[in-house]
């Protein structure tokens, strides 16, 4: 197997953050920008609509990567990220901004994919566990520093925040001098089980990415509104928000130690607890400083499940599929993301939306343990 040094696993770590710098880097100027762009009506979706690329260009993205290998495919997909995503400072008008972000969301499908693929190349069994747990930490904690910085840049002018996109450009540079190309997978490698069973394995996984990113992303976008009918400002919504990243950092490092020894599904019903819990904490507080609980615990539940799903998906896959299945991870995970925004509409007050998460983490519960209980 080819290894990969200290310069090299730092660079596959930041190619993650990639996945959550999509549409966060736009979002402190977003009214600005799409105000700027003639496009105030779909201010939203421009944070949105690259999820729906992913789900759109998932399927072709792990073919490509299961066909050309994950190398090849990250260097094209970082290029095209950093393209895709400057391109939108000039495109003004709701079509070719609507074709240029479910571009940059098929972009961001490749890249996600391709780098846990070399990640799973170059690491194996309790490394590799630590090392998709040290992804999930870059990946909140690249949601942290682009969200300030894009603020930053914001500030000054709305077109900066774009520039951030070019970073995928720098990082494609530091892939092809610090990360080596991965030996061909040898056919003795492959695991007994088939294709078919791979996928049967991987359905409780993939759900459990839907159910958790549709629990994590319903507080994102309903505590805001919550917090403004409280009197909140938007900085300090704003460091609620960072802080209930840093926690989620904090959980993912946590993730591998609590996985050995209570097992995978214990953990995702670990996580569904916390965001049963939150949810319920955030549905009921009447105020942001009892709300502070329900952050640490919606923090938990994303640190203790997403870097998890990462790891099981790569575990069940047989090598020369897994391409295939990390981009289905990748629809899954940005689905119930994109799923998320819709929590809005449900009837009733605010609290209604965090009632619902509730049930679905509740639900969740269920469902591991019922999953749990057939692979013991």
């Amino acid at each position: 197997m080819t290894s990969i040094k200290s310069a090299g696993a730092v660079t596959l770590l930041a190619v993650s953050c990639l996945t959550i710098m999509v549409g966060c880097v736009i979002v402190p100027g977003l009214s600005d920008i799409a105000a700027q762009l003639r496009v105030s009506y779909l201010a939203s979706w421009l944070v949105t609509l690259p999820a729906l690329g992913v789900i759109l260009a998932g399927p072709l993205a792990g073919r490509a990567i299961d066909r050309f290998g994950a190398y090849p495919m990250l260097l094209i997909g970082l290029f095209c990220y950093g393209g895709l995503g400057v391109a939108g400072v000039w495109l003004p008008g709701a079509v070719p901004q609507i074709i240029d972000r479910i571009l940059l969301g098929g972009a961001t499908a490749v890249v996600m994919s391709s780098g846990t693929g070399l990640i799973a190349s170059f690491y194996q069994a309790e490394a590799r566990l630590k090392m998709i747990a040290r992804q999930g930490m870059a990946i909140e904690l690249g949601g942290v520093v682009f969200l300030c910085v894009g603020g930053i840049l914001a500030s000054t002018s709305w077109r900066y925040p774009y520039g951030l996109y070019l970073f995928s450009w720098l990082l494609l540079m530091l892939v092809l001098i610090c990360v080596p190309r991965p030996q061909q997978q040898m056919r003795a490698e492959i695991i007994e089980e088939g294709v078919t069973d791979s996928d049967r394995r991987l359905r409780p996984v993939w759900l459990a990415a839907f159910c958790s990113m549709i629990c994590f992303f319903t507080a994102v976008i309903m505590l805001p509104q919550r917090f403004a009918l409280m009197g909140v400002s938007a900085a300090h919504i704003g460091y609620f928000l960072s802080f209930v990243s840093l926690v989620a950092v904090l959980a993912a490092a946590l993730m591998p130690h609590v996985a050995l020894q209570f097992g995978n599904y214990s953990t995702l019903i670990m996580a569904f607890i916390c965001y049963l819990l939150a949810h319920l904490e955030f549905a009921a507080a009447p105020d942001v400083v009892l709300c502070l609980p329900g952050g640490i615990l919606l923090g938990m539940g994303f640190g203790l499940s997403v870097p998890l799903v990462n790891h099981m998906t790569v575990e069940i896959s047989q090598p020369q599929e897994r391409g295939r299945q990390l981009a289905r991870l990748s629809m899954a995970i940005f689905g119930g993301q994109f799923m998320a925004a819709f929590m809005t509409y449900l009837p009733g007050h605010l609290s209604m939306a965090f009632f619902a998460a509730a049930v679905l983490a509740a639900i969740n519960i269920i469902v591991m343990r019922k999953v749990s209980v057939r692979c013991s």
